[in-house]
């Protein structure tokens, strides 16, 4: 029977309409106003004590708190408005002190029900809500300083596996190597060596006090490249790092001469990102000092889970985190956590080279960290924020040498799985060439956003109505069911980016209301095609079903040349113009099936199945 849609293929529909219902529904509940409380260190407990903490500063300064909810890590504070948000987080900060983040934050307010049947709401991008914007600063001193300090450990290394005798071999504060010896014969074989295998130093002999000096100073050109260096694979550390934490269409540059940009849309923790991000964790594997090594090679590190507790190690470093080329987490025998690290060739060779002849000395793994502190001070009758910088070098692993070892290792001692996982984390996304600081944080909402949102959604609504209106005065009927179509295409196009967990941006409105526009002409063609079979003669079902098959060729050639447009798009741009493509593709599958499938199945409804004199269709020819 012409025009009649089999039961299956009716229930087939509303299934899909049904379940696009459920997880577009989240999509109305608007997101709350949040400031979230983590530990500075990824083993630090958010405890009751610590929230009451916060709770009672925001009552003191009466904002209204609208809920709280706590985690073993983490707490979130909902409050009533973005500025009530502004004011908590300073005087929460202030009151918790240096050992919690309290960061910006949105926190979804869907329904239980439809949490339990995992429906959330679509992310919004940086440009509308929901992102953070954090500026860092790459130290370039920093970045030349540990490259000289490593390579420093390398010459030294070779120097007495060579049999030449020296002394010094440490950095001075003109950033050069300084190397003493006792007659000029072991300085001519130091000077082979170093400019063997070291040709980005500047040489320079010299005799002072009676000694033979070879200082190693960097040239200019070695000097930029270390720093360029230095940027380019922390830009490559944070692109890993973001990528370990999940976040949609991430935004990461460079600006300047070292400074780089991290934009976050739609990311949920905005404390564990700003966390992970600045953290250098960075590791060193040195060996514990003996008893009559001298005080100036040796440095006392406390360990990490027990500052009291003290070790001298040497200051020659066998391997740092630059060779860890992969780290997980596990457990040891015992069920504790623990880190399990592959080293690279380089590292493997370094560390059997060292501990060949290290059997029965103590080993220690040490934890190296740079982070920023913040603190308040009142100037001028202002609360002023002022931040410092802080190096932190703790011992996490201190072990004897059993026999000589190779390239993987395992790292106990931790306190808890959270801060394996994250360390873990941090060493397989890489390690930093040079310390980052945070020099600038935003999060993108309450002002600039929110005008964003308001102008897409009006741009949207405008846009709709305005073709609900004109398909309804000139199509009738058939205008009318394009209209639920249409509004049913919409539905179905946030359901699909709800799922799919895709970020919508400001672009991505644009494809919206492209995608509005592209399921019109898809109805238009349909029911034009309908009218020019009628004003043929052609009796109304079969002008009904000569509209739909007759367009379908033109509709699927037209969108299926715009989905590979949108598919190049997504593969070969960046941030906003993925944002763009993701939506319109997204757009074309459900504007197909609801101006293909959808409408017609509505047109079935109204006319198939019995005998049909005229068609409520607009035009002339409409009742023929």
């Amino acid at each position: 029977m012409l025009n009649k849609y089999p039961l299956w293929k009716n229930l087939v529909i509303l299934v899909v309409l049904a379940i696009g219902f459920i997880y577009a529904l989240p999509n109305i509940f608007p997101d709350d106003f949040a400031i979230q409380v983590t530990g500075a260190r990824s083993g630090t407990e958010v405890s009751e004590r610590t929230v009451d903490t916060a709770v009672s500063a925001l009552e003191e300064a009466g904002i209204a708190i609208k809920g709280v909810e706590r985690e073993e890590r983490s707490a979130l504070i909902r409050v009533n408005s973005s500025e009530a948000q502004l004011r908590a987080r300073p005087l929460v900060q202030q009151a918790l002190g240096d050992e919690y983040l309290v960061a910006l934050n949105m926190a979804e307010s869907t329904p239980g029900w439809l949490e339990s049947l995992g429906a959330g709401p679509m992310k919004l991008g940086l440009d509308l809500r929901g992102g953070v914007h954090f500026l860092l600063e790459v130290d370039m001193e920093t970045a030349v300083t540990q490259r000289l300090e490593a390579i420093a450990s390398q010459i030294k290394r070779e120097l007495r596996e060579e049999r030449i005798r020296y002394r010094g071999g440490d950095l001075t504060g003109n950033e050069e190597i300084v190397l003493n010896f006792r007659d000029e014969s072991d300085r001519a074989e130091a000077f082979d060596l170093v400019r063997q295998n070291y040709n980005e130093f500047l040489l320079d002999e010299r005799r002072v006090d009676g000694d033979y000096q070879l200082v190693l100073s960097l040239t200019e050109q070695e000097v930029r490249q270390i720093q360029d260096y230095a940027i380019e694979q922390n830009l490559t550390t944070i692109r890993n790092r973001v990528n370990e934490l999940g976040v949609a269409e991430p935004l990461v540059q460079r600006q300047g001469a070292d400074r780089i940009i991290v934009e976050l849309p739609g990311v949920q923790d905005t404390a564990q990102a700003k966390r992970v991000l600045g953290a250098t964790a960075n590791l060193e594997f040195r060996l514990e000092a003996r008893q009559d090594a001298p005080a100036a090679t040796t440095e006392v590190l406390p360990f990490r889970d027990n500052p009291d507790r003290t070790a001298r190690l040497q200051r020659d470093v066998i391997v740092t985190g630059e060779h860890v080329s992969n780290a997980r987490q596990s457990f040891d025998e015992n069920g504790m956590p623990q880190v399990d690290i592959t080293l690279d060739g380089v590292g493997g060779d370094l560390m059997t080279r060292t501990t060949r002849n290290a059997v029965g000395r103590s080993m220690a793994v040490v934890f190296i960290e740079y982070r920023t502190e913040t603190e308040q001070k009142m100037v001028d009758g202002d609360m002023v924020t002022e931040e410092k910088r802080v190096e932190e070098e703790s011992i996490i692993s201190l072990a004897t040498i059993q026999t000589t070892l190779g390239s993987s290792f395992r790292i106990t001692g931790l306190d808890s799985i959270h801060e394996a996982s994250e360390l873990a984390l941090l060493l397989r996304a890489g390690s930093l060439a040079a310390p980052m600081y945070f020099v600038q944080e935003r999060t993108i909402g309450p002002s600039l956003g929110q005008q964003n949102i308001d102008a897409g959604l009006m741009s949207v609504i405008v846009g709709f109505i305005l073709v609900l209106v004109f398909m309804a005065v000139f199509y009738r009927v058939f205008g009318l069911v394009a209209n639920v179509a249409l509004t049913l295409n919409l539905m179905l196009l946030i359901a699909c980016m709800s799922i799919l967990s895709a970020t919508l941006t400001l672009p991505g409105i644009a494809g919206i209301v492209l995608t509005v526009g592209m399921a019109v002409d898809a109805n238009v063609l349909i029911f034009e095609r309908i009218r020019e079979e009628m004003r043929e003669g052609v009796a109304p079902q079969l002008a009904i079903n000569a509209g739909y098959s007759r367009a379908f060729v033109s509709i699927v050639d037209a969108n299926i040349t715009t989905f590979l447009v949108a598919i190049i798009l997504f593969a070969m741009g960046t941030g906003p113009v993925k944002g763009f493509a993701v939506t319109l593709c997204i757009g074309i599958v459900t504007s197909l099936f609801t101006a293909l499938v959808v409408s017609r199945g509505i047109v079935n409804v109204i006319y198939g199945g019995r005998k049909v004199e005229k068609l409520s269709i607009g035009g002339k020819l409409a009742n023929v």
